[in-house]
C-alpha cells in the first residue's frame, strides 16, 4: 500500500524543510490538497515548482472546485501523477483528456454512494474516498467506509482504491487487508517523527481501539453452507466467492468448521469411489481458528502469531458460537510478498 504524504497537514516545518524529509525517508507520493474557494492558483502553482526542484516524487493533486475543467492545461503543464475531483462540488461535466502523464480518480464523501462513480468509470482509474470531512486535518476516520471499500472493489474489480482522512496505524492495517492501493496521512504522518510514523502506516500496529465487527466482511459477503450440504453444491459455492473455502454451520446457525480445497482433496483421496456421495459434515475441518467479533486486531494478531502456519482467513463468530463474519488476509500476503 502506498502512503501519499499531505503536505499542507505540517504545523512545524516549512514547506522545503517537510519535502525533502519525507523524500529523504521515501514516502511514496505527495498529497496535495486545492480548494479554488480557499486557495489561489498562484500559490499551488509556485508550490508546484518548488516540489519539482526537490524531488522526483509523483504529486497526488486533489482539486475541490465548482468548475475543475479549468484546470486541465495546469494539469498537462505541470504533467501531474494524479488528479482527484471532488465529485459533489462539481457543477459542471468534468471533460478529461486521455494523458500519459496522469492518472485520474474521482472522491466522494462518506455520504456519497459509490455508484456515483460509474458515469466516471470509462476515464477514471481509481476512487478517493474521503474517510473524514474534505479539507479538515485530524479528523477520526468514518469506519462506515470498511464496507463502501469492499462494495466497490466488488463492483469495479479493475478500479483501485485511494483511502483520504483519519488514518493511523490500525486504520492503515485495515486498509491493508482490505486491498487498498494508497492512503493520504496528513497530521499521523507529518507533523512528528516521520520515519517512524511510516513505518507504522506500511507494516505494523501499535494502539488497538477497532474490534473486528467493525471491519470485518459480514455473513452476505461469505460462503457459508449447510453440514447436509453436497460435494457438488460445496464446489459451486467456493466456486462464486472464489476463496478456496466455505463455512459451514448446522440448522440451528451454530458454525460447525471449514471445509477447503485441501480437506476437499484429502476426501476425495480417502474414498475416491464415493466421493461424490460425500457430505459437508464428512470433509469437514471442526477444529479452526476463529476469533470473536468482540476482539480487538491486537487479539486477532497474536492469535495468527501464535501458530506456526500461515492463515489467510479467520472466521468471526458470537459469543453464543454463532457466525457472524470473516477476516480474509488474502490481499495482506499479496501486498507483503
Amino acid at each position: 500500500m502506498k502512503i501519499s504524504a499531505s503536505v499542507y497537514s505540517n504545523n512545524d516545518r516549512t514547506l522545503e524543510t517537510l519535502i525533502k524529509d519525507l523524500d529523504n525517508y521515501n514516502v511514496d507520493m505527495l498529497h496535495v490538497d486545492f480548494n479554488d474557494n480557499k486557495n489561489e492558483l498562484k500559490k499551488i502553482e509556485k508550490d508546484i515548482k518548488q516540489i519539482r526542484n526537490l524531488c522526483e516524487k509523483p504529486i497526488d493533486l486533489h482539486i475541490i472546485s465548482d468548475n475543475p475543467n479549468k484546470y486541465s492545461k495546469f494539469i498537462q503543464d505541470y504533467k501531474i501523477e494524479y488528479v482527484t475531483y471532488q465529485l459533489e462540488n462539481m457543477v459542471e461535466e468534468l471533460d478529461i483528456s486521455k494523458s500519459n502523464h496522469t492518472k485520474y480518480g474521482i472522491a466522494i464523501t462518506s455520504d456519497t454512494s459509490i455508484n456515483q462513480f460509474d458515469k466516471y468509470k470509462n476515464f477514471c482509474d481509481f476512487i478517493l474516498l474521503m474517510t473524514t470531512i474534505p479539507g479538515e486535518s485530524g479528523g477520526k476516520f468514518n469506519n462506515i467506509n470498511f464496507k463502501k471499500i469492499r462494495e466497490f472493489k466488488s463492483t469495479y474489480p479493475s478500479k483501485k482504491i485511494h483511502i483520504d482522512g483519519g488514518v493511523n496505524d490500525e486504520i492503515a492495517f485495515i486498509l491493508r487487508i482490505h486491498g487498498v492501493k494508497s492512503v493520504v496521512s496528513g497530521s499521523y504522518l507529518v507533523n512528528g517523527d516521520i520515519a517512524k510514523s511510516l513505518l507504522e502506516l506500511k507494516s505494523s500496529v501499535t494502539s488497538s481501539e477497532i474490534k473486528i465487527k467493525e471491519f470485518m466482511q459480514i455473513r452476505e459477503e461469505i460462503p457459508i453452507v449447510n453440514r447436509d450440504c453436497s460435494v457438488e453444491d460445496l464446489l459451486i459455492k467456493i466456486e462464486e466467492y472464489d476463496l478456496g473455502f466455505v463455512c459451514v454451520e448446522d440448522e440451528n446457525m451454530k458454525f460447525l468448521g471449514i471445509i477447503s480445497m485441501a480437506d476437499i482433496r484429502k476426501g476425495m483421496l480417502n474414498d475416491f469411489n464415493h466421493f461424490q456421495n460425500l457430505k459437508a459434515h464428512n470433509l469437514l475441518n471442526d477444529n479452526p481458528i476463529v476469533i470473536k467479533e468482540s476482539n480487538s486486531i491486537n487479539n486477532m494478531l497474536s492469535t495468527i502469531q501464535n501458530k506456526n502456519f500461515l492463515i489467510s482467513f479467520i472466521p468471526v463468530i458470537n459469543n453464543s458460537k454463532k457466525l457472524v463474519g470473516l477476516v480474509t488476509f488474502f490481499n495482506l500476503i499479496k501486498s507483503e510478498s
